[in-house]
């Protein structure tokens, strides 16, 4: 009896061992996600996605910016 419960249990392990495997493999390269206004959904490469990304961010800054503008006291 002994032995099923060890088997059982190298069995369970062993699973959860392939599954685990199995996630951190697909977490370790997860799709990049879509840039909007891009061409294609997944840039050429990563220097070209890095630059997107920044554009867009300087973007939102620069808007934000005007937006929170106040005219002099003067």
């Amino acid at each position: 009896m002994r032995v099923f419960g060890l088997l059982g249990l190298v069995l369970a392990l062993l699973i959860v061992g392939v599954i685990a495997k199995k996630q951190l493999t697909t977490a370790a390269a997860p799709a990049l996600p879509s840039v909007p206004g891009a061409a294609s959904p997944v840039p050429a490469d990563a220097r070209t996605q890095a630059q997107q990304v920044q554009k867009q961010v300087q973007e939102a800054l620069d808007a934000a910016a005007q937006a929170r503008k106040m005219p002099d006291d003067n």
